[in-house]
């Protein structure tokens, strides 16, 4: 299996619609389920720690006085 820290958004988004769809399914023995149940929650883990990333750098845009939208650093301490 790809690390999880890998994957781009996409790529772990569709990952875990294929785990949600299998446990639908439940086409699964137990013990597989529980692994891809605990693979899917560290995909979703990982689906909003990049979701929260990009939304930082969007909050990072900025009105200028004058009218002017530009941007400004991400800072990491935030």
């Amino acid at each position: 299996m790809t690390n999880i820290e890998k994957l781009s958004f996409e790529d772990a988004l569709l990952e875990l619609e294929n785990i949600v769809a299998k446990l639908e399914r439940g086409d699964a023995p137990l013990e597989e389920s529980i692994d891809i149940y605990e693979r899917g929650a560290r995909l979703k883990k990982h689906c909003e720690s990049k979701l929260k990333s990009a939304q930082l750098k969007v909050d990072k845009i900025v009105l200028a006085p004058n009218g002017d939208i530009g941007t400004e650093p991400l800072d990491n301490d935030d």
